[in-house]
């Protein structure tokens, strides 16, 4: 066990590199410069030199090399760099806006996991053949909805049309409903998909023809003996996805106007801010890093099979 823990944070410590590495060599190709951006407004009645100085305290005078040294050493000890458009540290920042795209990620996984539970459930309790096709055709549907025009739909209808959800001040809790159903529905799609055809395998293994000779209901089978099995490949897909939701979350605060990651991100990208952008994406490769290392641990705890496969 200790052995594939140390095993997996290495590889988690390579990709985290890898992505700093890789979005530091791309922000740095782009024409664009948010510091020539915001300073050489005419208004600000900044010289030629005065720009250049503010450059070399900004360090993008330095060798391209020696920038990422600088910016690697400091991602290290936690300092994120200054955010050229805004003058505050970039961890202020990521502070003020983190925990909003947090709650609407963990909000929309978890409605994501329960739309998909219902979906895969239903299509096998039921007795009628339509529903189960009818079901089991959702999440076809759902993976084919854009983010952006699903929020779009939900705002027309249900505070325009129907008036259930307020856009207008709405409270705490209300400002949620529409983004976590927005987010939900994509994600809950390839959840579904994949839980369907591992039940659908599982109730051919012989164990389940055994648990039913000896008299169990279709219900308690599908609880007790297929659901836990089932339930196993669906945490890999589960870990891959979440990348996908954090870029859903994105999407979705800048449909709805919320204040998160989502709100920096787009600021950051029209006034080309790297320091911003670098410190988005190294976030998002750590939340997913950690995520998928998360469920390569719970692995051995859910199936002793692997656990004895470690053990040799």
């Amino acid at each position: 066990m200790v052995r594939r823990l140390l095993a997996r944070i290495g590889q988690a410590l390579v990709v985290l590199l890898a992505a700093f590495t890789a979005s530091f060599l791309l922000l740095q190709a782009l024409p664009a410069d948010a510091i020539l951006i915001k300073f050489m407004n005419p208004d600000l009645g900044l010289s030629p030199e005065q720009i250049a100085e503010i450059h070399a305290a900004y360090g993008a005078g330095m060798p391209l090399w020696s920038q990422y040294l600088h910016a690697l050493g400091n991602f290290l000890t936690g300092d994120f760099g200054t955010s050229v458009q805004a003058g505050v540290p970039v961890r202020d920042s990521l502070a003020a806006n983190l925990p909003a795209t947090l709650t609407l990620a963990a909000l929309g996984f978890l409605a994501a996991v329960i739309l998909a539970l219902a979906v895969s459930f239903l299509s096998n309790l039921t007795g009628f053949v339509w529903l189960r096709n009818s079901l089991a055709a959702l999440p076809s549907l759902f993976v084919s909805v854009p983010v952006f025009w699903l929020g779009i739909l939900l705002i027309q209808v249900f505070s325009f049309q129907l008036k259930l959800v307020p856009v207008i001040d709405p409270g705490p809790w209300e400002r949620l409903i529409l983004p976590v159903a927005a987010l939900a529905v994509p994600i809950s799609a390839p959840l579904a998909q994949i839980l369907m055809r591992n039940i659908d395998a599982v109730l051919t293994q012989p164990f389940v023809a055994v648990a039913r000779a000896k008299g169990a209901s279709r219900h308690s089978v599908l609880w007790r003996h297929v659901v836990p099995n089932a339930l196993l490949p669906t945490l890999t897909i589960a870990g891959v996805l979440f990348g996908e939701l954090l870029a859903g979350a994105v999407v979705t605060e800048t449909v709805f106007g919320l204040n998160g990651l989502g709100t920096l991100t787009q600021q950051a990208v029209a006034n080309q801010d790297m320091a911003v952008l670098q410190a988005v994406v190294v976030i998002s490769a750590t939340a997913f890093v950690l995520i998928n290392l998360a469920v390569d641990l719970l692995y051995p705890l859910l199936d002793p099979r692997i656990a004895e496969a470690d053990a040799r």
